[in-house]
């Protein structure tokens, strides 16, 4: 019987952000790369999220100003990117990517979001590039369907700051950051465990890290795993310090996918902001590849 695998995108992610490090056109041509590499990969493409169930994680307050556009121009400021009406579409959208992920890894063990992974939006603010905690919300979700232990697996070069903030009182969900330290965030939010890097940490000092940091959320035994797979540890990051390469990211990649293969998984994109746009769309590729193979090779 021939397998097939739903990943989750939407157009409505390539918004215009004017000049900024932040390209999202990424989105499509990763989706047009796997299309043209993959058969038996259909497309799901989310409706924007039910505000029930951002309310789970953001304040009715906040809420209510982005959809009414009524950010004051400092909050304007530290979210770093433009608000239009198309921004927010784009953000209520994403969050139910990643809800829609989480339905299809309980189903099928992995959800792919070729998006996602604003993981600097707390629940009364947003920043650095994020309006909505998608991770977050999709975490209450699951949280409504009795999944209790969840770990948030996060690589992204900046500290998810939202993310630990948000979940800072909750046992059952165990949130990991692995970062670099002398960047934004500053200061930076209390994770169950951070592990802060040096710039220029490289390929075989931070795989040995790594596997060190997920053999303690082994012992924590999560139901369900968020991976926030940023690439913006690439060498030629230009909003990073680290000196990862191509094939360092491959690994992390496989290191993460041979870890948790048993157990319902999210992959969310998270940041990636490569001198040339074509590095950032192979490295994110790359990571979904690892996932797809994984699941058309597992004896079904």
């Amino acid at each position: 019987m021939n397998k097939n695998l739903e990943i989750i995108y939407s157009p409505k992610y390539e918004v215009n952000l004017m000049e900024h490090p932040f390209d999202t056109k990424i989105y499509r041509l990763i989706k047009e790369k796997i299309q043209k590499e993959f058969k038996n990969i259909y497309f799901i493409e989310p409706s924007p999220v039910k505000i029930e169930y951002l309310l789970e994680v953001h304040t009715k307050e906040y809420i209510e100003k982005i959809l009414n556009l009524n950010l004051s121009l400092e909050e304007i400021l530290q979210l770093e990117i433009p608000l239009n009406r198309e921004i927010v579409n784009s953000f209520l959208i994403t969050v139910n990517g990643t809800i829609l992920a989480s339905d299809v890894a309980l189903k099928k063990r992995i959800g792919l979001h070729i998006g996602g992974g604003f993981h600097h939006a707390y629940s009364d603010h947003g920043e650095g590039f994020c309006v909505f905690n998608d991770i977050a919300v999709a975490i209450k979700y699951l949280k409504k369907k009795k999944i209790r232990k969840i770990a948030v697996i996060d690589c992204d070069v900046h500290q998810g700051n939202g993310t630990a903030k948000i979940f800072q009182d909750d046992k059952d969900v165990f949130t990991f950051s692995i970062h670099q330290k002398d960047i934004y965030p500053i200061p930076k939010e209390k994770s169950t465990l951070d592990i802060e890097l040096n710039p220029n940490t490289t390929d075989d000092e931070y795989l040995n890290i790594l596997e060190d940091a997920l053999k303690k959320i082994e012992k924590f035994s999560p139901e369900f795993i968020f991976y926030q797979a940023g690439v913006d540890i690439y060498e030629y990051d230009q909003l990073g310090g680290l000196k990862i390469t191509k094939e360092g990211i491959l690994k992390r990649d496989k290191l993460i996918y041979e870890f948790f293969k048993q157990k319902p998984i999210v992959v969310t994109l998270g940041g990636g902001y490569a001198l040339d746009i074509n590095d950032t769309v192979e490295l994110h590729y790359n990571t979904l590849k690892i996932f797809i193979n994984g699941y058309f090779d597992e004896d079904n």
